[in-house]
């Protein structure tokens, strides 16, 4: 696996990574908001400056949108979870710059366990999430340095 820039064509992966990503852990979303989300995600996604994370073939298993430091958005195909894509992701992140933020839907379990897995810490809430959706967000972050162990358990696929 590799990760690198995206291109144009990662435009249609990226957006079916996102939606089956979206459905597997995103099930508190109410339908009309759903469709209103990913109308936004169509419309900016595949332009944005994204870090993919591919197979042998080239093919995107997940990918990563990087605000400065802070992780806007990291997601995974489903069919791969758990294989350390994920993880990879976040590596990369942390090479790039040695703090690393996110805000997480609290109701998704699945990514807060990940994150904190992960080392990172809580240091806020807040109600609404950043469009003013009533789906309470958790401000995760971690500023220690990826250890060469993670590196390693990464490596190994013992991670999502």
């Amino acid at each position: 696996m590799t990760i690198r820039a995206s291109r144009p064509d990662d435009a249609e992966r990226v957006i079916e990574i996102w939606q089956r990503a979206v459905e597997a852990t995103h099930d508190f979303l109410a339908p009309s908001d759903r469709s209103a989300i990913e109308e936004e995600v169509r419309s900016f996604l595949p332009q944005a400056p994204l870090w993919i994370a591919a197979d042998d073939d080239d093919r995107g298993l997940g990918f990563m949108l990087l605000d400065g430091s802070h992780l806007e958005a990291l997601f995974v195909d489903p069919a791969y979870h758990r294989q350390g894509i994920g993880s990879r992701l976040l590596t990369h992140a942390w090479s790039l710059h040695g703090i690393i933020s996110v805000d997480v839907n609290e109701a998704n379990t699945q990514a807060a366990e990940f994150y904190w897995r992960h080392g990172f810490v809580e240091i806020g809430q807040s109600d609404r999430d950043s469009q003013g959706r009533p789906y309470p967000l958790l401000h995760l972050r971690r500023q220690e340095p990826v250890l060469a162990e993670e590196i390693r358990r990464d490596r190994e696929g013992s991670c999502q």
